[in-house]
């Protein structure tokens, strides 16, 4: 297990399906101490030893309550992804527990809904955030592609054959576009922050942010 924790506080991750036992997973190589909760007891077996700590529990009812708060949990992630029932049961249960930071899976934009409504803080749609993304990188202009908000991201992406052999202040890409180019990578180097006398080469990749729609404006230009 990593030594550097992400937070002082354990997570407490509802669910091991697909999503959540990634979580969990993740959490635990990052150093966080991660109590699973899962109903299906022969899967939540599969999970002892490989996390903080595994319980066997339907957190859809209201005897869940106590036990979180008990637990005295700060932070925790539903992934339930087999019942919007039980996904929102859950989430009601984390706030009528005053859980201070809850995350939630939703399966559809009427279960994010419900979810907010019910005051779920951060409502992710893993399912729609993934075609978004790969609507972006099917063209192959973009080689990845992260969103932030509504109409920001940061991409990779290859230069536009305009800025090739020019330094980022000759080529004037924050002027022209309105797009900031964080970094540059090169096959076999490592990654370096981008500054004014940074020079670009064919051969590199641009890590791009700003708005989404100046950004596909940039990545649309000609190619080297």
């Amino acid at each position: 297990m990593a030594r550097n924790r992400l937070f002082d506080d354990d997570v407490m991750v509802i669910g091991l399906g697909r999503f959540g036992s990634a979580v969990a997973l993740e959490l635990t190589r990052l150093g966080t101490r991660v109590i699973a909760v899962e109903r299906d007891n022969a899967l939540a077996e599969t999970y002892v030893n490989k996390v903080g700590k595994v319980v066997h529990a339907d957190m859809a009812q209201s005897s869940a309550i106590e036990m979180v708060t008990n637990a005295g949990i700060k932070i925790a992630i539903v992934g339930i992804g087999s019942s919007v029932e039980s996904s929102v049961l859950a989430a009601a249960n984390l706030v009528d527990a005053g859980v201070p930071s809850i995350w939630a899976k939703a399966l559809s934009p009427e279960h994010k809904r419900i979810l907010e409504r019910i005051g779920v803080h951060h409502v992710i749609s893993p399912e729609a955030d993934s075609g978004r993304r790969v609507a972006h990188l099917v063209n192959g202009r973009l080689l990845d592609y992260i969103q932030f908000d509504d109409d920001y991201a940061i991409v990779k992406l290859k230069p536009p054959a305009e800025t090739i052999g020019f330094t980022l202040e000759q080529a004037q890409i924050r002027k022209k576009y309105g797009v900031t180019v964080v970094g540059v990578k090169a096959p076999g180097e490592d990654f370096t922050h981008a500054v004014p006398s940074t020079k670009i080469s064919a051969h590199h990749v641009l890590v791009v942010s700003g708005p989404i729609e100046l950004i596909e404006r940039f990545a649309a230009r000609p190619l080297g």
